[in-house]
């Protein structure tokens, strides 16, 4: 990490001269301040790969280090007269990050609520009476995963699913870790082929690239991503015992179905709000949430059921909440001082294809880009290259669609959905789990590439 970060320093003189970045651009990201914001951006990534080593909570670096570079990116902005454009920025980066809050904090108290009302101990039962194992379990999540998140969304097709695999794996970490990598694997691959399983896809579909119909191109090369690694890691799962006897009295409590339907009608509100409204899916989450309030009304007036959504709330990971406010925050301080503009200009202008007779520069640079995205979370990285908007062909824009959907399960920091499942199987699905599987997620992700680049060639014209 500590080499990449000093080539990244060597290279940055390069790109600037080369395509002409403005010269603010070139003061900032050259100053003393921004290197040392950059430096304290890379150290508080490692702190988060160490977790598992030193035991410190992933939102405690990235917190401190979004202060940090703040401080420092207000310090330039001073310096150069651009105040406005520094607390410009930042507005927007609270904004999205307060969206991203308000959406994640409706799911996971729902999803704390099913699980008080033992709707996944139930399904659990009900996996268990098919004769599924733990090899049909981690397929049928898979699955699931896969075909349910173009629908809702990655994020909270994870939580819910890696909550059953959670239910069912008691006990048995090794088949826990492995089924929620291959839930994130699946829940990113399935975001990826539609214009609101992702917010990187609705970007770009709201930026009127790729048009409504042809994200669905990429379903086969999506399902790839998800079916080569799957397959390998589905040989290493523990064989497990049938427990179908111990679940047999399973019941659901009173208001289990209630509650069930008010999450799927949650869900249907947030996408409704979205694609007929335009308005943010966080407020139709809360939206749901009112329903979840009324509803814990009721149970306490005429079922006499003791139900409090205010406690639900307390017991959701605030870790994990805290993590995205410090790396969104940290990231959009970079982009600030123009580091995303500096590497979209280097990686789509300077860097010539390592391997001509199979790709261009351009189709370089979007894997390269999809491979970022597993270290720095794939919206900036896809609102960077939105921002600089290359001339790319219809096929390019679908291939960056597709590699930074993808390319964030190369990590389980990489995607929303793989931080969101850390926090939901703390302990047992890892950053150093997810990482020994990276090579087989990688095998998966340039398999997927090769297939969007065969089936896929009418959209490259």
């Amino acid at each position: 990490m500590i080499r990449v970060f000093y080539l990244f320093i060597l290279m940055l003189p390069c790109a600037l001269y080369a395509n002409e970045v403005s010269t603010t651009v070139m003061k900032a990201i050259l100053s003393p301040y921004a290197l040392i914001a950059l430096a304290v951006f890379i150290i508080a990534y490692i702190l988060v790969m160490l977790e598992d080593v030193i035991h410190l909570a992933k939102s405690k670096p990235v917190i401190l280090a979004a202060g940090i570079i703040w401080v420092l990116t207000a310090i330039i902005g001073k310096i150069n007269g651009q105040s406005a454009i520094v607390e410009q920025s930042l507005n927007k980066g609270l904004l999205e990050y307060g969206e991203l809050l308000l959406f994640l904090l409706v799911a996971m108290t729902y999803i704390h609520v099913l699980e008080e009302h033992n709707v996944f101990e139930k399904l659990k039962a009900l996996l268990l009476k098919m004769g599924l194992r733990f090899k049909g379990i981690f397929w049928l999540t898979g699955l699931l995963a896969f075909f349910i998140s173009p629908f809702a969304d990655n994020l909270t097709t994870a939580l819910i699913l890696s909550a059953v695999v959670l239910s069912v794996g008691k006990g048995q970490t090794k088949f826990i870790c492995l089924s929620c990598i291959n839930i994130v694997v699946a829940a990113n691959a399935g975001g990826a082929f539609s214009p609101f399983g992702d917010i990187t896809t609705l970007m770009v579909w709201q930026d009127e690239v790729v048009p409504f119909t042809h994200f669905f191109a990429l379903f086969i090369p999506a399902l790839v991503s998800f079916l080569i690694p799957a397959t390998i890691m589905s040989f290493f799962l523990p064989k497990g015992d049938d427990h179908s006897h111990d679940l047999l009295e399973v019941k659901l409590k009173s208001g289990a179905i209630i509650v069930i339907v008010m999450f799927v009608l949650t869900v249907i509100t947030a996408v409704l709000f979205q694609n007929l409204l335009d308005l943010p899916p966080a407020l139709g989450m809360m939206t749901g949430l009112g329903y979840l309030m009324f509803l814990g009304f009721f149970l306490k007036e005429k079922a006499r059921e003791h139900f409090d959504v205010f406690q639900k709330i307390q017991m959701i990971e605030w870790d994990t909440l805290l993590f995205f406010f410090g790396i969104l925050l940290a990231v959009q301080g970079l982009a600030t001082l123009g580091y995303l503009e500096v590497l979209s200009n280097f990686l789509y202008h300077d860097v010539p294809s390592a391997m001509p007779q199979v790709f261009d520069h351009i189709t370089q640079a979007n894997i390269l880009i999809g491979l970022l995205s597993a270290i720095v979370d794939n919206i900036p990285v896809m609102f960077g290259v939105l921002t600089m908007h290359p001339p790319l062909t219809e096929g390019q824009w679908l291939l960056v669609t597709l590699t930074t959907g993808i390319g964030g399960s190369l990590l389980s920091i990489g995607s929303a959905a793989g931080v969101a499942v850390m926090g939901k199987a703390h302990g047992q699905y890892t950053f150093l789990g997810h990482l020994k599987w990276s090579l087989v997620i990688l095998l998966g992700y340039f398999a997927s590439i090769a297939a969007h680049l065969l089936l896929n060639q009418a959209f490259f014209s």
